[in-house]
């Protein structure tokens, strides 16, 4: 474990899994201006170390190494905090992985990665928090889902695979606890400023894939605000509440899947078809954006996707 600070044990603690970059990045960074002590946690410990130094400036923070992915290592930073740091009050999951791709272009590997991060690993620590949280009769427990885990999108199976399984898992959560002092917050966003596309993989023709997702990522009109979100989202798990969305976009689109799945399921289709084609050989090897980017080469989708760089410059992307 490395600490910025002692221990100070009169401030709440939160643990924030997936807070290298990003969304759980500000999430954490969001708690320590609320005056939590933060244990920001990833599988990169020299990200996670960089992480912590950023922001150490807001409050006290501490590094930690975890894969999500592994129940035992889950277990392991549990306990460690438990006795190092203090009880743990709020629990926020993040860790997330993007694969882009044509399903011809996909293979079980990338299905497998994305459920051992996006599912099994808020399952993880959930469940291994929980049994604390419960004796003590107060908790939260926060899990970033997504559009995605609402409405399935075109290219994203894999994603949108793992995260159907953690927008259950958390809803469902949320019911059993109801009455013990614990909640479950489902936070559900639609797409978001965050730099995601620039670690995002992309297979299939991934400097076609690049073109396209970048941007969305990117643009005022489809993206939110990742600052925005980071605020949204620890309001709503502090305050208790079972879900979350974050975006109009998202919002629309899971009030016209509850009232039309069947249509709304053909019109991804048709968005797929859209979307850029497997090539005739090959396909299964996929590349991350910054080096999708490099190959695509096009001053145009750079400058489409110039406020999603700006936020990965400063949301340690």
């Amino acid at each position: 474990m490395s600490s910025t600070e002692e221990p100070v044990r009169d401030q709440p603690v939160a643990l924030v899994l997936g807070a290298s970059r990003g969304l759980g990045f500000l999430v954490a960074r969001e708690l320590l201006t609320r005056g939590h002590r933060v244990v920001v946690a990833a599988r990169d410990q020299a990200e996670v170390a960089a992480a912590a130094q950023a922001l150490a400036a807001h409050g006290p923070v501490t590094a930690e190494h975890c894969d999500v992915r592994d129940r035992h290592d889950v277990g392991d930073l549990v306990g460690r905090v438990e006795h190092s740091v203090g009880p743990i009050e709020v629990l926020v999951t993040v860790a997330g992985v993007i694969q882009t791709a044509p399903v011809e272009s996909l293979v079980l590997h990338e299905f497998e990665d994305a459920m051992d991060t996006m599912a099994w690993g808020p399952i993880h620590a959930a469940m291994t928090v929980l049994p604390h949280m419960r004796r003590r009769g107060h908790g939260r427990i926060g899990t970033v889902t997504s559009i995605g885990g609402m409405v399935s999108p075109p290219h994203l199976l894999p994603y949108a695979t793992a995260k159907f399984a953690a927008v259950g898992f958390s809803d469902g959560l949320a019911a059993a606890l109801s009455g013990t002092g614990v909640t479950a917050t489902t936070i559900v966003p639609g797409l978001m400023r965050t730099g995601g596309h620039v670690h995002a993989r992309f297979g299939g023709d991934p400097e076609a894939e690049y073109a396209w997702f970048a941007p969305a990522a990117s643009l005022p009109l489809l993206s939110i605000d990742a600052e925005r979100a980071a605020r949204r989202i620890v309001d709503a798990v502090l305050s208790g509440r079972p879900m979350v969305v974050l975006t109009p976009l998202a919002w629309v689109g899971i009030r016209v899947r509850g009232l039309a799945p069947a249509t709304t399921t053909r019109v991804m289709g048709l968005m797929g078809r859209l979307l850029p084609s497997a090539p005739a050989r090959g396909g299964a090897h996929t590349v991350d954006g910054a080096e999708a980017r490099r190959r695509l080469g096009s001053p145009l989708v750079d400058r489409l996707a110039t406020l999603g760089d700006r936020a990965a410059r400063r949301n340690k992307g």
